[in-house]
């Protein structure tokens, strides 16, 4: 073994160290690989730009905003309206229907835009016929990923697989060479779901009221400004009050007026009223001195929060948003987003304290009180997916059939193999921006950043592990530690780890690592590499058991307030029964052909 295999070998367990952590935002971690990689000279420049430029790279990116085109013009609202209608006829017709719904939408778009887009309709579907939430949104999640292996455009992980396969002289994937074995876990799945999957699915959120979901009745609390307090004739930002201790006052009622979401420079008087979060133990300590008297404990609920300029309003951190590692305080979040967060649920906890320097995350719930003025600057942005009722947002629904030729004209032409996926996949976003479907600007805020980093790193990475021979050797021993047993062993064994390092990490890093060492086995073995490259493919989408492992996963986390274990105890006979169904057709849908 070479020094430059065991400084690859080196990156590559750091890698997944830190993919698996989480200890630095994925996007860094890619561009720290490719770094490392060009200071060490096994790669050069243009290798470790390449990655940018490489077409699955650019293809994600044109997927995404064609994505962003479909649904502002209003087509997944018009579906999200049917399945309301469903609901009338029973739950399990519409739990079928709404898989069958979110699969099909998520083989030709991205599934997690697909989710967040008919997340809301869900949750009020489940408050209208008095189902828990939890009930419905684990299946929505399962069921876009079902969708999503059944073409080469479902998720990203298969644009990536197809590059790295041309990369390495194969043929890239077919647009429905998927499909067959796709629908058979399509329906495989959706069974398992209705029959089995939704009674272990506990019912872990009932009711409507957020600030009892939040468990507020301990931090919100009103207080009143005794006339020697210190805090009397300062701004709320100067005040001692607000100094000593950690709180937001979030009104204030002067006689028969109120303040609601009053500004930092608004100037405190005797008697005020002042509605507060704060850890309400601490400010029972704390009253005597700071000049303040508590008034009588109340069981609070959201009507005491809200009025007709402000309400409550429950929110999900998009994962790879500007959010996404940040924190309330780095952002200015009541600035630029002109509302207060009361609370925050993170993994399926309850956070009230230091909120205001705590790191966000992808998933994470705020529970946020908004002025009217701001619903639709938080409507309109990609930071969040709003859970709550907030209205419809504007869609061009004048241009709903132009989008809808345009994406199936992308497809179309690509399964055809008129024009290349990366050709057609561009040609669509600049029909949707000259037609009017999407502005410039929102195609650009449509493109998640931090999954083109990641790709462009990954593909870096893999270019390390061809290069230096380390695929190679790493391809060797796994056909001396499995592949003694035959090419069905091999197949099922990649996919069984690949189905368990993409339940820790990025299913696109996952595939990158593992799509080298697979084609390098196949060769070393005399086999065409396809059935070993579909065992990753599919093994890499199928992310069931964790809520971190898919994006989806991490967007219904949340709201659905599951814990880890649910999605141990509904999403392993999951992953075991799609094991054993890839180790039995892989071989008979791509047969081992030797070359």
């Amino acid at each position: 073994m070479s020094v430059e295999m065991v400084f690859v070998l080196f990156v590559v367990l750091s890698a997944v160290i830190l993919f698996v952590t989480e200890k630095l935002p994925v996007d860094v971690v890619a561009l720290v690989i490719i770094v490392i990689l060009l200071l060490s000279g096994i790669i050069t420049p243009e290798e470790g730009l390449a990655g940018f430029s490489n077409p699955a790279t650019v293809t994600v990116g044109a997927m995404l905003i064609l994505s962003a085109g479909l649904f502002k013009s209003g087509a997944l609202n018009i579906l999200g309206a049917g399945l309301n209608k469903l609901s009338r006829r029973g739950i399990t017709v519409m739990l079928l229907a709404m898989m069958i719904v979110i699969g099909t939408i998520s083989a030709f778009i991205n599934n997690t835009a697909a989710v967040a887009m008919l997340m809301p309709v869900v949750i009020g579907i489940a408050r209208e016929t008095r189902v828990s939430p939890s009930k419905l949104l684990m299946p929505l999640s399962f069921a876009s990923m079902f969708g999503g292996v059944c073409t080469l455009i479902g998720t990203s992980t298969n644009i990536l697989v197809s590059s790295i396969a041309e990369r390495y002289g194969q043929p890239g994937l077919g647009m429905f060479e998927m499909a067959p074995l796709g629908l058979v876990f399509f329906a495989a799945g959706t069974v398992y779901m209705l029959t089995v999957g939704v009674r272990l699915i506990p019912e872990r959120r009932t009711g409507s009221d957020l600030t009892q979901h939040f468990s507020m009745d301990e931090y919100l609390t009103e207080i009143v400004l005794l006339p020697n307090a210190r805090s009397v004739g300062t701004t709320i930002a100067d005040c001692p009050l607000v100094q000593e201790i950690e709180l937001d006052i979030l009104e204030v009622r002067r006689g028969a007026g109120r303040l609601l979401s009053p500004d930092p420079f608004t100037i405190l008087q005797a008697d005020d009223v002042l509605l507060v979060r704060c850890n309400v133990a601490q400010i029972k300590r704390l009253q005597e001195r700071v000049g303040i008297a508590l008034k009588p404990e109340m069981q609070w609920q959201d009507k005491d929060l809200e009025s007709g300029r402000t309400q409550l309003m429950e929110a999900v951190v998009a994962p790879y948003s500007v959010l996404d590692g940040r924190s309330l305080k780095g952002i200015r979040f009541r600035d630029n987003f002109g509302a207060t967060v009361l609370a925050v649920r993170h993994h399926g906890t309850v956070v009230h304290d230091n909120l205001n320097t705590r790191t966000l995350r992808g998933g994470d719930v705020l529970l946020l009180k908004v002025q009217s003025d701001s619903l639709a600057r938080l409507r309109d942005s990609p930071a969040f997916v709003m859970i709550s009722d907030l209205g419809l947002p504007t869609f061009r629904t004048h241009k709903l059939l132009t989008a809808l030729a345009i994406v199936a004209g992308v497809v179309s032409t690509a399964a055809l193999n008129i024009v290349p996926i990366v050709v057609s996949a561009i040609t669509g976003c600049v029909l949707l921006v000259l037609t009017g479907c999407l502005t410039m600007q929102e195609a650009y805020n449509a493109v998640e950043w931090r999954i083109i980093f990641l790709l462009a790193g990954v593909l870096t990475l893999g270019v390390a592990l061809e290069k230096t021979g380390t695929a190679l050797l790493l391809s060797n021993w796994l056909i001396a530690t499995v592949g003694v047993w035959g090419p069905v062993a091999l197949v099922s064994a990649l996919y069984f780890v690949t189905s368990l390092l993409t339940e820790a990490m990025s299913n696109n890093a996952t595939a990158a690592l593992l799509a080298p060492i697979a084609i390098a086995a196949a060769q070393s073995m005399g086999l065409d590499p396809r059935p070993f490259l579909m065992a990753i493919t599919f093994a890499a989408s199928a992310s069931f058991m964790t809520p971190v492992g898919y994006q989806t996963n991490t967007l219904i986390y949340g709201p659905g307030r599951y814990t880890f274990t649910d999605f141990l105890r509904v999403g392993t006979p999951l992953n075991i029964l799609f094991w054993v169904l890839a180790t039995l057709l892989i071989p008979v849908f791509w047969p081992f052909r030797p070359v």
